[in-house]
């Protein structure tokens, strides 16, 4: 294969996974505390509206990467308030926030825009653009590895390195720290958690704060690199896509990972085929291969759910012993 078309491939893979990236550490931080995020898609599409938003009202990057993170923060403490105090049913709280997500964002967006349900394009200068251009443009004149080292490598702004130096970042935080530690222990036995003299209730919600932000980076991500502007349900089941990666994976950020760029390749791979024709075959049909991604969702989520070893108290609501 061409090494031109390697780093595109490679830079394609990369780019579309960077916010499945984000979303699979948030649902990693949710799901290790002992709380299930069926949200995860939700709380990505309400941070992308914000994103946009914000950006174009006030054409600052670092006020719609904030206001992102903040509309995220505050419904993963919804979520936390329901479940967690409430001790309500995760998976109901998790669904009514997509649901509440997709409509809202809708409704807002006719109202303070009145361009059905869109957000004004951001201007270039509130678009997070490439890291190293020079570098990148010099790199593509190495001989054999020029086009994979260029393209594939240095041409991608600081949102897609952030994403993958988070996650050696968390796998140091969840298994090289005391708060790791309490953290994982909380999500496998609270009561233990308790009985040491540590607040379940605080650890949780921390765990749902970080949550927040990582879904905030994830939907900021969709509108400020990726996009110019948010558009009505433009998350197109990235979430859960995330919270298949995040099973496939064991809950282990790296494991995360892999499946994480494996859904991004097949993406990628599914925009090149489109118009190709096949020996034998013909012209691939784009419906076909725009829904390859959401059939290994299906099957991962079919296949490993109930092979995959989840934490002991996922999902189990924590009552304090009197």
């Amino acid at each position: 294969m061409d090494e031109a078309l390697l780093g595109a491939l490679l830079a394609s893979t990369l780019r579309v996974s960077t916010p499945l990236i984000f979303c699979a550490l948030a649902g990693l931080m949710s799901e290790r505390s002992g709380v299930v995020d069926i949200g995860l898609e939700g709380k990505m599409l309400f941070a992308a509206f914000a994103a946009g938003a914000a950006g174009a009202v006030y054409g600052s990057t670092t006020v719609a990467l904030l206001v992102a993170m903040v509309v995220a923060i505050a419904l993963s403490w919804m979520h936390g308030l329901a479940c967690v105090s409430h001790r309500g049913d995760q998976v109901v709280s998790g669904v009514a926030i997509n649901i509440i997500a997709a409509g809202m964002t809708v409704v807002l967006g006719i109202a303070w825009f009145a361009q059905g349900g869109q957000t004004p394009p951001v201007s270039a200068q509130v678009r997070i653009q490439p890291l190293f251009p020079e570098i990148a443009a010099a790199a593509k004149d190495i001989p054999v590895v020029g086009g994979i080292v260029g393209d594939g490598l240095l041409s991608h702004n600081a949102m897609v390195y952030l994403a993958l130096v988070l996650v050696p970042s968390i796998w140091w935080l969840l298994f090289r720290t005391r708060f790791g530690l309490r953290l994982r222990a909380v999500g496998e036995n609270p009561q233990m958690v308790d009985a040491a003299g540590v607040s379940v209730t605080r650890l949780r919600y921390t765990a749902l704060t970080l949550n927040g932000m990582l879904c905030g980076l994830a939907g900021s991500y969709l509108v400020l690199a990726q996009s110019a502007s948010f558009s009505a349900n433009m998350t197109a089941g990235r979430g859960f896509m995330a919270l298949a990666a995040l099973i496939f994976g064991r809950w282990h950020p790296v494991n995360a990972l892999w499946a994480c760029l494996l859904f991004g390749f097949l993406d990628a791979t599914a925009i090149r085929l489109q118009g190709v024709h096949l020996p034998g075959v013909g012209e691939v049909p784009v419906q076909a291969i725009q829904a390859m991604p959401y059939i290994l969702t299906v099957v991962l989520l079919a296949g490993f759910i109930g092979k995959a070893v989840a934490p002991q108290a996922l999902g189990k609501p924590y009552l304090k012993e009197r």
